[in-house]
């Protein structure tokens, strides 16, 4: 729509201007890697005992335990950065009766979750803003995506995925801790986050604050490798130690 105001001189063209850039390179890397993404990630977490199955499992399940306790309405989920689709057979297994809406910025990568899981799953492509309508999300799910998102948009998206949730609904992220430092490690030695940066719990729960979320609540996750999995009864004990190697951060969206 013609303005008469070049866009380098609007309001916020400036900020625009670098959000969609960043959105492009996110795009064009995550296209390139979308074929071996697989591959790669079982590699690199090898040294844990488990395959990528696992970790995507323990999310989607962690979320549904937290759906119960809380007695979530669940009919309409978003999985924000959903990749190649390693999340949707739990979706389909712990909210079997969700509308689950995958979104990411890659073509190639929601290509690939198509082909994997072809079902009735909804995907999007991100392109500067999610193809959704305001208010339509009971919860929005997000799996280790910001790392990769540049800092500086950080607030953009966590305004955004609000935008998208209903009032009375429900954020979870979940992202790598970089107080463990074998998570610091793996990202570190990992071509998929060659150009990642981790951010603090603590960090991520001021931007969602300052997005418009409430009540922002962190919990720590996944404490102990295959090797000791007879432990693993504890981690829910542990939630409050900054040791485990990601975190969960859930806020609302109060009505």
């Amino acid at each position: 729509m013609p303005t008469g105001v070049p866009i380098a001189h609007r309001p916020g063209a400036d900020a625009t201007s670098h959000r969609l850039r960043d959105d492009a390179a996110l795009r064009a890397e995550f296209d390139l890697l979308a074929d071996e993404y697989e591959a790669v990630h079982a590699a690199n977490v090898a040294i844990t005992g488990e395959q990528p199955a696992y970790f995507a499992e323990y999310k989607v399940a962690d979320l549904g335990r937290l759906a119960r306790a809380s007695a979530l309405r669940t009919g309409r989920i978003l999985d924000f950065g959903s990749g190649i689709g390693n999340s949707v057979p739990f979706f389909r297994r712990y909210f079997p009766d969700s509308e689950l809406h995958c979104a990411d910025v890659s073509s190639r990568s929601i290509d690939v979750a198509r082909s994997r899981f072809p079902g009735p799953e909804r995907h999007l492509r991100i392109d500067g803003a999610i193809p959704l309508p305001s208010a339509s999300q009971d919860v929005v799910f997000s799996a280790c995506v910001f790392h990769h998102i540049p800092h500086a948009q950080h607030e953009h998206w966590l305004a955004e995925l609000r935008r998208v949730t209903r009032p009375g609904g429900v954020l979870a992220i979940y992202e790598h801790n970089p107080l463990n430092p074998l998570t610091v490690h793996a990202v570190r030695t990992c071509p998929l986050d060659v150009n990642a940066r981790l951010l603090r719990a603590g960090a991520l729960r001021a931007r969602a604050l300052a997005a418009g979320w409430e009540r922002p609540r962190i919990e720590y996750k996944l404490f102990f490798p295959a090797s000791l999995r007879r432990l693993r009864w504890l981690e829910p004990r542990l939630h409050w130690l900054a040791l485990g190697a990601q975190y969960r951060l859930t806020a609302r969206r109060l009505p």
